[in-house]
């Protein structure tokens, strides 16, 4: 738990940096709110790769402060819902043995510098539209449910835990107009934790002993399933969704 804190200490600290960056400027500068919908996914030891196949529903609301035509600060709240099954697909014998499932809500705060490839903000710009990029700081919290040898008991195996995530990803913005602002994003959540889907590298279960103590032989795969998480990565989840903002106060023609 001291741990979770001083991540989440860790990341106000960043974002209140982050946020007096632009107090100078603040007169001069645009502002923005809105929100998103999409959808959200997850890999890690069920789902090695992004499937399109199983996702949930995200949402997030922001608010966003342009220091220049280039530059940009979001800080927003989002939510996501992720699951997985073994018996859905799974990705070899013994991820078919084991038969784990997962599903649960993810509720992040995050903080991002989004860097724009083209001036699209300036009333006399020749474009209306650009991509950017964008990276920062998040910590998350996830609930949800779990268990291996899943039998349809939805009852048991409830879980949670709390995670700093780096976000980062691409998007492209169009001006619908003066105030208005139609985006499309891709995020990527690189987690701190290998448990979103209950299944770490640790042994979940303790082998069979006999009287004495010693352990008895059993099948290989056995281990194989207790052990299947990987210890050398860990579980990410993604975002993809459409945005829409308002600008609330008038631009100012920046100078490079």
């Amino acid at each position: 738990m001291k741990k979770v804190n001083f991540y989440l200490y860790a990341f106000l600290l960043a974002f209140g940096f982050f946020n007096l960056l632009g107090l100078k400027e603040a007169k001069s500068q645009q502002y923005e709110f809105g929100g998103g919908l999409g959808v959200a996914a997850y890999s890690g030891d069920i789902v090695r790769r992004l499937d399109k196949g199983r996702v949930g529903l995200q949402g997030t609301l922001f608010g966003r402060r342009n220091f220049d035509n280039v530059w940009s600060l979001r800080a927003g709240l989002s939510y996501g819902r992720i699951s997985a099954a073994d018996s859905i697909n799974p990705i070899d014998p013994v991820a078919e043995f084991r038969n784990a499932y997962f599903k649960g809500n993810i509720f992040e705060a995050s903080a991002v510098m989004e860097y724009h490839f083209l001036d699209y903000l300036h009333p006399q710009s020749e474009h209306r539209f650009s991509p950017y990029g964008f990276f920062g700081l998040g910590f998350a919290y996830y609930s949800g449910k779990g268990a291996f040898n899943y039998d349809g008991n939805d009852d048991r195996g409830k879980y949670s835990l709390g995670t700093p995530v780096i976000p980062f990803g691409l998007g492209v913005k169009y001006k619908i107009d003066n105030n208005w602002i139609l985006g499309v994003e891709l995020g990527f959540r690189a987690t701190f934790t290998d448990f979103l889907d209950r299944i770490d590298s640790k042994p979940r279960f303790a082998p069979p002993v006999d009287d004495q103590g010693n352990t008895l032989p059993i099948p290989p795969e056995y281990y194989r399933a207790i052990y299947f998480g990987n210890y050398s990565d860990k579980d990410w989840y993604y975002f993809l969704g459409v945005s829409l903002s308002y600008s609330i106060n008038s631009f100012k023609c920046y100078a490079y």
